[in-house]
Parts: structure tokens; sequence; C-alpha cells
């Protein structure tokens, strides 16, 4: 079995069987890469093989080449899911991974806009851009991100198969997980704004947010757009489009919403992705207290 055959059924597992976003299953694919070519193993029986010291000089190796304690995090779980994976090719009863703990990662608290920031952005953003219908769609996407509080992939991966909206949207987020949000009628009007300016048709099992040439958006002219808009608006480096879900958030629970059903409406697998944003709140609740008490000032 050569390299490239190894790569190419650990990719399938990754899209298919696990259904990662893209962006992980480029990075689980260019970890496994570079552990094949250091080890020089061929074959699954050979990847099988591979221990903990042979993960501990991979990744010795990759902090020799600058990377810091949160790549190697995510550098080691992605060879423990590939050894993994191996192990079980290989036709191998035990199919646990070696036993390796990571760098420990101090979780950062999220830096969310205010409202009137997340709506000026969006705002900006229509304003800035070379065409209105192009200036509609990048106001559409970013409300979705800020009043329904979607990742940017699971927005840019809406098809025309969610038309017509209505008051809730189902999305499948990370792992394939299924959630419902609510759409507020602003985010609805914003996205029928678009679409009644859109050149392209949008069909059902076609992306719903285009490319100026047709194609599927992508993510990266969604965060130069709103860049762009940040500057202009005199906004921190913080504010990307992940920062509008951030602000979703922050500003439900700061509305006495319960972290369950926040964990559901974000649909986060674990409670304790949730919790980072009571952290966010009682930070913004002391940046009030320390503005109004007259003893802070």
């Amino acid at each position: 079995m050569t390299r490239a055959d190894i790569l190419e059924a650990w990719h399938s597992h990754l899209a298919e069987s696990r259904r990662r976003s893209p962006h992980t299953v480029r990075a689980y694919i260019a970890a496994a890469a570079r552990l094949i070519d250091a080890t020089g193993a061929t074959g699954w029986p050979a990847l099988a093989r591979l221990d903990a010291a042979a993960l501990r000089h991979q990744l010795a190796k990759r902090r020799g080449e600058g990377i810091g304690n949160a790549s190697v995090a995510r550098e080691l779980s992605a060879l423990k899911g590939f050894i993994t994976f191996a192990r079980a090719r290989a036709g191998e009863a035990d199919t646990a991974p070696p036993r390796m703990r990571g760098p420990r990662i101090k979780k950062g608290i999220p830096r969310p806009v205010t409202p009137d920031e997340a709506v000026n952005l969006a705002v900006t953003v229509a304003g800035d851009a070379r065409e209105e219908w192009i200036g509609a769609r990048d106001r559409a996407v970013l409300l979705l991100l800020y009043g329904a509080g979607l990742r940017i992939a699971e927005a840019l991966s809406l098809t025309g198969g969610v038309l017509p909206l209505g008051e809730v949207l189902p999305i499948t987020g990370k792992g394939g997980k299924q959630r419902v949000v609510p759409l507020l009628p602003i985010v609805r009007s914003a996205v029928g704004d678009y679409l009644a300016r859109c050149p392209w048709p949008v069909m059902k099992n076609e992306a719903l947010f285009r490319g100026a040439r047709g194609g599927p958006l992508s993510q990266g002219m969604v965060q130069k757009a709103m860049a762009r808009a940040r500057i202009a608006l005199g906004l921190p480096p913080s504010a990307t489009p992940h920062a509008l879900r951030h602000s979703f958030a922050t500003h439900l629970l700061g509305a006495g919403v319960d972290l369950r059903s926040l964990q559901e409406l974000l649909g986060h697998a674990s409670l304790g992705s949730t919790q980072i944003y009571t952290k966010v709140d009682a930070a913004r609740m002391l940046d009030v207290y320390r503005n109004a008490h007259p003893r802070e000032r």
C-alpha cells in the first residue's frame, strides 16, 4: 500500500465517516503525511506499531519548527486518531492509541463585540461591497453568525434546500451533530434581500451563498470583508466573523438563557465548551461595575 493510498483512506474516513470540517480534514491529513514521512512506515501494520516514543519524537521535531502548545495539542490529537485508524485497518483487537498527554492549553476568554458593533459591522460590510448583491450577501452571512450563532462554516454550507426560511433553521454542525436554531425576523429579511438581488439561481442542492463567479462563497471572502469593515469602524483584530458567534452566546447568557439551552443552540458536544461564556459575562459585568461605581473611577 502506498503513502497516497493510506492518506486517501484516512481522508475518506475523516470526511465521510466522521464528517469532519474541511479545515480539520486538511490539518489531520497533513499531520498523518508528516508522520509517515518521518517514520518511513508503509502499510497499516507498520503504522499500527508506532508507539508513544514515535509520537514524542515527531512532536519534538514539530516544536523545533516553531509551533506552539495549541498546535502541538492539535497535532497530537490528529496523530492519535490516525494511529487508532491504522490499528483498526491492520485488524488489531486493541485499537486504542498510545497513551500520551499533550501540553495543557489555557483557554482564552472569547472577546465578543457589542450589539451595536455587530449591527454596524453588517451595515458597513454591505456598504463597502463593490456590488449591491455582494453587500446584501455579506450582510446576510454576518447576521446569521450573530443572530443565530452559526459557525462560519455552517452558514456557508447551507444550500437552497433550506428555503423558504421559517422561524427555525436545522443545522448540521461539527461531527454531524444536528440542532435547530431560531431565526430572527431581521435575519430572515437579510437572507431574503440577498436572494432577491443574487444574479445566480439558487438550486436546492447547491450553495445558498454564492461567490462573485457563481461558485460557493469561501470563508476567506467573508473574513476579508469583515476585516475591511473592522478597520473602518476602528474595532480590534479580535472582531472576526467567529466573534459574532461569541457575541450571540454572551448576549443570550446575559439575558438569562441557561447553559444547557445555550449549549443546544451553539451545538457544543460538551457543556464545558459552553461554560467559558460565564467568564465572558462576568468580565462584562465587572467592566460595567468599574465604569459605574464612583470609587472605581
